[in-house]
């Protein structure tokens, strides 16, 4: 069995960013994802770009898109015109989210006008009848977490409100989200829960940004990726280590992984390769 795959980019910030973009898309829309992502910046501050890559890719790429959309810094009606923008340019699959605070801010602070949270944003796009509404999950407490089984909890409201899918942040022991699937089953959700995985691109950046969101580090992990860089083997073990993450789910019944690609396609293409997945026609008519 090969699993289905979907893979996330960033928006481009300048035309190398813009060309990086291209060629990342054009790598990895062979494999036939079910979907493409496009992310928000922390704030809302590439609010306008993801809605440009976003409108972009669905023109152009031939695959389906879902945009991220956050409640960050917008009142109620500026956040669904912008999800009624996407309908209008035929994208209809997002991805619902509270959304972090900009830099500095001292954390989420609802718009006086805005949604308080990202159930209240899944249950306006619910309402206006015509979207796929994808949402996140956390395998490990998110930062913010209120209590023990709180995540859980949330994500239940999530699919209350009209999710149709959920996404997990990263994690590098499989463990944690087959406890996290095993515990969602026994609060009674029964939505599709899909593992989001990150592909280690460079490590210590990995673990920056795994203790900025919730995601613990092997120490394990943390030894064998610095002899890899003594002997300069680190790609090959990244590929490794997230393959055999892969591998895992695999034997315990799960069939699909959100990749998340950082717009560096080769080391996601590689694992797919070696997940089993062939690549089919090549990508066309990209502009």
């Amino acid at each position: 069995m090969t699993p289905d795959v979907s893979f996330e980019f960033f928006p481009p910030k300048n035309l190398e960013a813009a060309f990086k973009l291209h060629e990342a898309v054009q790598s990895l829309a062979p494999l036939a994802p079910r979907f493409v992502s496009v992310t928000y910046g922390a704030g809302g501050t590439t609010r306008a770009l993801t809605r440009e890559a976003a409108e972009t890719l669905h023109k152009t790429a031939g695959l389906r898109v879902a945009a991220h959309l956050t409640c960050v810094d917008a009142t109620r009606e500026e956040t669904l015109e912008i999800a009624r923008g996407y309908a209008k340019a035929g994208i209809t699959d997002i991805v619902a989210l509270r959304g972090d605070a900009p830099t500095g801010a001292g954390g989420f602070r609802a718009h006086p006008e805005g949604f308080a949270d990202s159930v209240e944003l899944i249950a306006a796009l619910k309402a206006e009848g015509n979207f796929n509404i994808r949402v996140g999950a956390y395998p490990e407490p998110h930062p913010d977490a209120a209590y023990a089984g709180a995540d859980i909890d949330h994500l239940k409201r999530k699919f209350e409100a009209g999710a149709d899918e959920a996404i997990t942040q990263f994690f590098f022991d499989p463990i944690h989200f087959l406890r996290f699937r095993d515990a969602c089953a026994k609060a009674g959700i029964d939505g599709m829960i899909t593992p989001g995985i990150m592909p280690i691109e460079n490590w210590s950046g990995a673990k920056r940004f795994a203790q900025s969101c919730g995601a613990s580090v092997p120490s394990e992990l943390d030894d064998a990726f610095a002899k890899a860089a003594r002997d300069g083997r680190e790609e090959l073990l990244a590929t490794a280590q997230a393959t055999e993450l892969c591998d895992i789910l695999m034997q315990e019944g799960v069939s699909r992984f959100h990749f998340y690609t950082l717009n560096r396609p080769s080391l996601t293409r590689d694992i797919c390769v070696a997940l089993g997945l062939e690549p089919r026609a090549a990508l066309r008519n990209v502009a």
